[in-house]
């Protein structure tokens, strides 16, 4: 298996039915979740989940996913900014943590061996989502395995 990471400052604050970020998988390709850290980039506290996204709504801008190493292949699974369009958020969280009214207040969840399973199919991923109170602008990131 090969590793990959992405990382963005969200374009938009998100809410509980827009996710800040997500990652979804492709048709033809599973992966397999290891971190994912996020950091409040305001001074106003909001709590975020990590959820299954079991459709794809309307995702925010593509992001570029990036290679740990050089000689791996290229990444299949896609990263995306703020939702402008609900997908559809399946019951129940992965994490949850409240993110602390401060500039950099953050959690990093890491997941033991093998991590969270994606599976294939462009409608599968897993999105930082508002869990409660208002959204803010968010700095994420996202590691993963193929």
């Amino acid at each position: 298996m090969s590793r990959y990471t992405v990382g963005t400052r969200s374009a938009g604050a998100g809410s509980t039915t827009l996710p800040v970020g997500s990652l979804y998988a492709v048709a033809s390709r599973s992966a397999f979740l290891r971190e994912v850290g996020v950091f409040n980039t305001t001074t106003t506290a909001v709590a975020i989940r990590l959820a299954r996204l079991t459709t794809a709504g309307t995702q925010g801008t593509g992001l570029t996913e990036e290679k740990y190493h050089g000689t791996d292949d290229t990444p299949d699974m896609t990263a995306f900014d703020t939702h402008t369009v609900g997908p559809t958020i399946a019951t129940g969280n992965l994490r949850v943590a409240p993110l602390g009214a401060a500039i950099g207040a953050g959690v990093i969840w890491t997941f033991a061996e093998p991590g969270i399973y994606i599976p294939a199919g462009t409608a599968n991923g897993v999105g930082i989502v508002v869990a409660s109170g208002t959204g803010q602008v968010l700095d994420w990131y996202m590691e993963w395995d193929e």
